[in-house]
């Protein structure tokens, strides 16, 4: 295939759209020295765009990647000939083909000049790549703020070996009729499935239990669970681009434009609490990390559910104050773990967000087109010899790896071993006694 570049200045308006979504405070990213690291992606005090993605097959050659940005991430100027508030981007996507050995097939480069409107909260914004059906692929994306020389990259797997995969359906809001990029849906949403293939008779809906485990400590070699291979049930529906749909129950719900096929496009209901935790019913349960067995039975017992959870932070902190800030920390790391790592389940309970929750958001991350290694900073080992001084940094590294799964593209497993150190006694220790642990503190190692 010969690669392209498409170059356009254009204006867009932006297309306001319902629905709440998580978004943070901007901080100017700092300048790191290495180049490969990535680790702005999963810290929201550091990363200018929390920005989402879908990629769609429209036909045999052609996928569209869509981008959504929100207001709130764009900074606005009126220093322009026009003087009214706009924001200037770059986006740029190279797109590669994994089954060829990561080789170039597309790029494409647009220049966007976006007008602000009152009230308006999302700007969605397409780019057609052009693709060869049964291959893999990964677009990797980086917008750049021209205004703040702030940048920042995605990594967005997708492939054409199926026409029945989930890469085939376009999600959309039922009453607004807005392109959703999330397949998390709330208590009462109806939306609308499009197959992008052709027009079905019917689609069929295969509903199975939701997975409720954690994953043990990385240094035990347990495998993580996975959903079960059967549905619980299965029904068919007419299709209609048109019609209605939600979901009745906590699950997973794959949809397929043919019976035969274990692939579609699978949506999930996570309960009325996610991503954030409010009840303190659902709050206990990620304690699951830091509490034991009978700690957590007697929590989840309690007929005072919020006076047991209150009491088992101020057991730990020692005052209330503490208490507070400690469940702050705890929380915030729970409900990014389930913005960043989602997949089948609920982001906190994935072996990445065991990670995230327990020692934070990492120091250094690198991706591949297998998967990515999170590095956490030791304490720096400094030395002088002979009127040199010299300073030594060190890493614990973790190591995830990409598992195919027909329900998400965000399914990864840690890379466990029993040779692995990973300090995690001395985390949980630190947790219990009121002291959020981080790595390269030496009191608590």
């Amino acid at each position: 295939m010969m690669k392209r570049a498409l170059y356009r200045s254009i204006i867009i308006l932006p297309v306001m759209l319902l629905g709440a979504a998580i978004v943070s405070s901007c901080k100017p990213s700092q300048p790191a020295a290495d180049t490969k690291d990535l680790s702005y992606l999963y810290n929201p005090s550091k990363n200018p765009f929390n920005a989402r993605y879908i990629v769609t097959n429209q036909s045999e050659n052609t996928s569209v990647l869509s981008v959504k940005l929100f207001a709130s991430d764009l900074f606005f100027s009126e220093a322009n000939p026009e003087g009214v508030p706009k924001a200037n981007l770059l986006i740029t996507v190279r797109l590669y083909n994994i089954t060829e050995g990561r080789v170039l097939t597309d790029t494409a480069y647009y220049n966007l000049s976006v007008i602000r409107e009152q009230g308006r909260m999302e700007y969605i914004y397409n780019v057609p790549l052009k693709v060869l059906s049964a291959n893999e692929y990964m677009a990797e994306v980086r917008i750049l703020d021209r205004l703040r020389l702030m940048a920042a990259q995605a990594f967005v797997p997708f492939n054409t070996m199926s026409a029945f995969n989930r890469y085939n359906y376009l999600l959309r809001g039922h009453f607004e009729n807005n392109e959703l990029f999330d397949p998390v849906l709330r208590i009462n949403e109806y939306v609308n499935l499009l197959y992008l293939r052709g027009r079905p008779d019917s689609i069929y809906v295969s509903y199975f239990d939701p997975v409720l485990d954690v994953p043990d400590p990385p240094s035990m070699m347990l495998p993580e669970d996975v959903p079960s291979a059967r549905p619980s049930q299965v029904v068919a529906i007419a299709y209609s681009d048109t019609l209605p749909m939600m979901l009745p129950r906590e699950g997973i719900y794959l949809c397929s434009a043919d019976r035969k096929s274990r692939e579609g496009f699978a949506l999930f209901n996570f309960g009325s609490d996610f991503p954030s935790m409010r009840r303190p019913e659902t709050m206990i349960e990620p304690l699951a990390y830091l509490a034991n067995s009978d700690e957590l039975s007697e929590l989840r017992s309690s007929d005072k559910p919020k006076l047991a959870l209150d009491n088992f932070w101020i057991s730990r902190a020692g005052n209330v104050e503490k208490a507070r800030e400690l469940i702050r920390i705890y929380y915030s790391r729970v409900l990014y773990s389930n913005y960043y790592f989602t997949s089948f389940k609920e982001g906190w309970r994935t072996e990445r967000g065991m990670i995230y929750i327990i020692y934070g958001p990492p120091d250094k991350v690198y991706k591949t087109n297998e998967g990515e290694t999170w590095g956490y900073r030791k304490p720096v080992i400094s030395s002088s010899w002979g009127g040199r001084y010299t300073v030594k940094e060190e890493y614990l590294f973790f190591s995830f790896k990409a598992r195919p799964n027909r329900f998400s593209d965000n399914d990864f497993y840690l890379s466990r071993s029993e040779a692995l150190i990973t300090f995690w006694d001395q985390a949980i220790a630190s947790w219990r006694k009121g002291i959020v642990f981080r790595l390269d503190n030496p009191e608590d190692i």
